[in-house]
């Protein structure tokens, strides 16, 4: 793990040892401003405010030096073939041009072979296909692409009104383009999906959704490039229901196919992520206490984890595991879940945590507390999953950390293990933090607790729909099954203890309830919520039905649940008669 602050640039081993690295001299200059790794964690290079270095991170030989003594960026392609380096783009003093401020470094000869004028910070760095085939920048709203890293042709352009923002799709060819262009003058906001090179007018996009309510965009493509999940966000919420603007998910396939997905608490959406295994996402949701929710492809529910005090979701490298986590202004709650069996693995604090990674192994955890977000008790952890903490370091009082990170491995480099439960062992105490005592005001501090809360805590549940059940869960149905067993076995008592008293009267209670099923209500609680559920449905049905007889293009998601009327008929029909 490189380890940057105002103690200078270091390396640390990762697990077992975390000694420092003797084979990466230390810089113990304090402006370090940038590092970087190459994509299969072979190359570093980092800049000191003299000279951009990049070292061979097994011999720690340095390759290569570039006087840049302003640079604050840097990126590696992904083949290890070109270093980007951006500076702060500044004009002469006469008003002309000022030189091109974002460079590309041929990383075998050291040699700068293109430079551009590149104004933005943000999305500064050209982005490459995985494997270096095209590269592409956005320059004045219109994509540019180049291939085989020659810098000195455009060899096509994406040009839309105005592309705000842009992702090419992950993995091996034919690359994707997601982009997106920001509504104007009353019109939607869309993001199109494309196949590069076919860009020749609107029929030529994979996939296109439109929506209304957007600012700006994150858009996450899955790891297979099958699909890709958009999260549009207002600036402010009308309706002044919260401080961080409205936000929306949308999912967009390449086969054309998209959705809103519908998530059943209203608030902001702090956290979307995508399963490496590309078939599931998890979004973390909903006003506080938030909930958590993790769906298929057709963006229907197939596990909800409750509500908890949560703002971030990260899965590890392999997918197996989902670490659910507080940070920022929350306190640093982890819960760490098994994905395949939706267990509980552990729940550990790491409180003032400003960062979080999963080590390439899907083994260990960095958290850490970095300035400038907290200026105080600066350090870093490493965890297991388990739980146990295995490393802890925090910087001298007068020191800042300014970031840390861990060393990238190409995938396949560690093969998946099974999902332990034991805490494994390690030789420092469990950072449990002494649970803080409510203030109590000095009349009622004698007085037995009371507890009351603000909000009821949803526990977790399964979502998959049960093959006999309808749409329930299965924990769900068994339970209500179970308590209208307990139900008519307790009736059944009464009524025996009914005959010992008056024959005639058992005889009339046992029919009277059968005889009132088809009326209002059935006796049962349960079963009238279920009837009612159903009706409302089937309303909402109907309602669908004369829209679409009107004329309205439905969503896909619209078009299901009419699809699902039969079932819901013939679902009412048995409860009614009920069998």
């Amino acid at each position: 793990l490189p380890v940057r602050g105002s103690e200078g640039l270091y390396m640390v081993n990762g697990p077992p040892s975390f000694t420092e690295s003797t084979a990466f001299q230390r810089d113990y200059g304090k402006n370090c401003k940038a590092v970087a790794f190459s994509k299969d964690g072979s190359l570093f290079a980092w800049c000191n405010g003299e000279k951009v270095n990049i070292v061979n991170v097994t011999s720690a030989e340095l390759l290569c030096s570039f006087d840049l003594p302003k640079a604050v960026c840097l990126e590696f392609s992904p083949k290890n073939n070109v270093l980007a380096t951006w500076q702060a783009y500044t004009t002469a003093k006469d008003g002309t041009a000022g030189v091109p401020n974002l460079q590309l470094h041929d990383v075998k000869t050291g040699k700068c072979f293109k430079s551009f004028i590149q104004k933005k910070m943000q999305n500064w760095c050209p982005c490459w296909a995985d494997d270096e085939s095209i590269c592409a920048r956005n320059v004045n709203n219109e994509l540019h692409f180049f291939e085989n890293n020659n810098f000195s042709t455009i060899a096509n352009k994406l040009h839309l009104q105005k592309v705000n923002d842009f992702v090419l799709s992950p993995g091996a060819q034919p690359t994707k383009v997601a982009v997106y262009v920001p509504g104007s003058k009353g019109a939607p906001s869309f993001v199109r999906l494309y196949q590069y090179p076919n860009f020749g007018g609107p029929q030529s996009a994979l996939a296109n959704k439109s929506f209304f309510k957007a600012d700006k965009v994150t858009m996450l493509w899955n790891k297979k490039a099958t699909a890709v999940l958009v999260i549009a966000s207002t600036e402010v919420d009308k309706t002044g229901a919260s401080y961080y603007g409205e936000q929306t998910l949308h999912y967009i396939a390449t086969n054309g196919e998209s959705a809103v997905v519908q998530l059943p608490k209203n608030g902001p959406i702090y956290d979307v992520v995508w399963n490496p295994n590309s078939v599931e996402f998890c979004a973390v949701y909903g006003f506080m206490p938030a909930k958590a929710t993790v769906f298929n492809l057709k963006c229907d529910p197939v596990f909800d984890f409750g509500t908890g005090p949560r703002n971030a979701a990260y899965y590890s490298p392999h997918g197996h595991i989902l670490v659910l986590a507080g940070f920022g202004n929350l306190r640093g709650q982890m819960e760490v879940w098994d994905v395949k069996n939706y267990k509980l693995i552990s729940k550990p604090v790491a409180s003032d945590s400003t960062y979080f990674a999963w080590c390439p192994d899907g083994e260990h955890i960095v958290t850490a507390t970095c300035a400038p977000r907290l200026r105080v008790s600066n350090g870093y952890k490493i965890w297991h999953y388990t739980g146990s903490l295995l490393h802890t370091y925090e910087v001298p009082s007068n020191e800042e950390m300014w970031q840390v990170s861990w060393q990238p491995f190409l995938d396949g480099v560690f093969p998946a293990k099974a999902v332990k439960y034991q805490a494994v062992p390690s030789e420092l105490p469990s950072a449990e933090p002494k649970p803080a005592q409510a203030y109590r005001p000095p009349a009622l501090r004698n007085k037995p607790v009371t507890s009351s809360k603000l909000h009821e805590d949803e526990p977790p549940q399964n979502m998959k729909p049960h093959s006999g059940s309808g749409d329930k869960p299965l924990s769900k149905t068994a339970l209500k099954n179970q308590r209208k067993h307990e139900a008519k076995k307790a009736a059944k008592q009464e009524a025996k203890a009914d005959v010992n008293q008056e024959s005639t009267q058992s005889s009339a209670s046992q029919n009277a309830p059968r005889s009132a099923m088809p009326a209002v209500t059935s006796g049962d609680p349960e079963v009238d919520k279920k009837i009612k559920n159903l009706k409302k449905k089937l309303k909402a049905i109907e309602q669908l039905k004369e829209q679409a007889a009107a004329g309205k293009q439905l969503e896909k998601n619209q078009l299901e649940k009419i699809q699902k009327e039969n079932a819901l008929l013939q679902e009412l029909e048995d409860l009614e008669l009920g069998l």
